[in-house]
């Protein structure tokens, strides 16, 4: 009898394990914090970090953020400029040790601040995941890679805005140049270490319990689309041509800054995502002199109605006006419908998109107040809300706003 009992038992216990791990296949993963120049709250947890294990996702559990990574490595370059390592204007060609010129444009200079704000002429036409064992300099002579209409801004009237993904492994090759270290280490040890965050680029650096954390980011018919580690770092953190070793050893600092995802490859928790958010909402004190604090959230550009383009390169009501490396929205020029919140109050940040994953930090600057915060699973062609966003990202911040 006791042998038919632990049986019946097995097999219950089997059935609800099956249970837990395919109930949620089409649940989303949504984390969401809010904070102040003091505190971080939590706001949302709900769904699960790893649906094969049925783990349920917490605020810090980390994420691959998407393009939050832009404004994350923007900081970085901000570090050096304040150490007299790098200048916003200067010819970016005189850190590399070679000419980067647009090919229809080559009178003009490309400078960090062009790069940080999207208005250096560069697209995503040519791609922007370069392998080990290519270069930058290799991608960027294809003349793919540039858009033939419209050079380097040169602040006389041509101030064009594409944004471009592209711009961020060369600022990632730039400073790699600049100071001979590798672009991951580096970040390291210009924002990730000095802010106390658990987080890192393409995994580089992360630790084994991080690994067990990781959150699995899922496409909307719940197939996996990136980081699904089963509790183990990836053996590579880069992108190697079939076939190829991954040979970091030999790499040379700046000869591809596209390695480890400058623009997109960044892991990180929502509670860590915060204390980022908190540096800004305290201007940078402590962090970043006041001038690089103002540089970086300044507008470099402004949309006027005809003089930039989204991802999708088509005006879409989505980028209005951005700083180096971080957006400003709520914006309430004609043509602009970036205000998720639907509140009109102005924030800056930065959204993310990526693998069915949508993100956000943003914070009220006269306030203090912010959230971060992200969702998984969601289409590409999911349905905007009643703003450029998507009514995922609204969706969130609604509940948020309602807590």
């Amino acid at each position: 009898m006791r042998g038919i009992l632990r049986l019946i038992a097995a097999l219950l216990l089997l059935a609800a394990t099956a249970v837990r791990a395919e109930a949620p296949v089409m649940f989303p993963a949504t984390v969401a914090v809010t904070f102040d120049r003091e505190g971080i709250r939590p706001a949302l947890a709900e769904g699960t970090a790893d649906r094969t294990t049925g783990r349920p996702v917490t605020a810090d559990d980390p994420v691959r953020i998407a393009s939050i990574s832009k404004l994350v490595t923007a900081l970085g370059v901000m570090r050096l400029i304040d150490a007299g390592v790098l200048d916003l204007d200067r010819d970016v060609s005189d850190y590399l040790g070679w000419q980067l010129r647009h090919p229809a444009f080559p009178d003009r200079p490309i400078t960090l601040r062009l790069l940080l704000s999207h208005r250096s002429g560069l697209t995503d036409r040519a791609d922007y995941i370069i392998p080990l064992g290519e270069t930058l300099r290799q991608r960027l002579a294809d003349p793919r890679a540039w858009d033939t209409a419209h050079g380097p801004s040169d602040n006389r009237g041509d101030d064009w805005f594409h944004y471009t993904n592209l711009n961020f492994p060369v600022v990632a090759s730039v400073m790699e140049a600049a100071t001979g270290q590798r672009f991951d280490r580096l970040m390291r040890e210009l924002v990730l270490a000095p802010l106390g965050l658990s987080a890192c680029y393409n995994w580089s650096g992360c630790n084994g319990a991080a690994a067990l954390r990781a959150v699995v980011l899922y496409r909307a018919d719940g197939s996996v689309a990136r980081d699904d580690l089963r509790g183990v770092l990836p053996v590579c953190p880069v992108a190697v041509p079939d076939g190829k070793p991954c040979d970091l050893a030999t790499y040379t600092p700046g000869w591809n800054g596209a390695l480890f995802s400058p623009q997109g490859g960044l892991r990180i928790s929502m509670n860590d995502l915060a204390r980022i958010g908190q540096m800004f909402a305290r201007r940078g004190h402590g962090f970043l002199s006041p001038s690089s604090f103002a540089a970086l959230t300044t507008p470099q550009w402004r949309f006027n109605g005809h003089n930039g383009v989204g991802e999708n390169g088509e005006p879409d009501g989505f980028f209005c006006a951005y700083g180096l490396g971080v957006q400003l929205i709520a914006n309430q020029t004609q043509g602009c419908n970036d205000d998720p919140f639907g509140d009109g109050i102005a924030r800056l940040g930065h959204p993310g998109e990526a693998y069915g994953l949508r993100s956000g930090l943003w914070l009220d600057p006269k306030t203090g107040l912010g959230v971060a915060f992200f969702t998984t699973a969601v289409p590409d062609d999911a349905a905007k809300g009643a703003s450029a966003f998507t009514a995922a990202e609204e969706g969130v911040l609604a509940r948020v706003r309602e807590r």
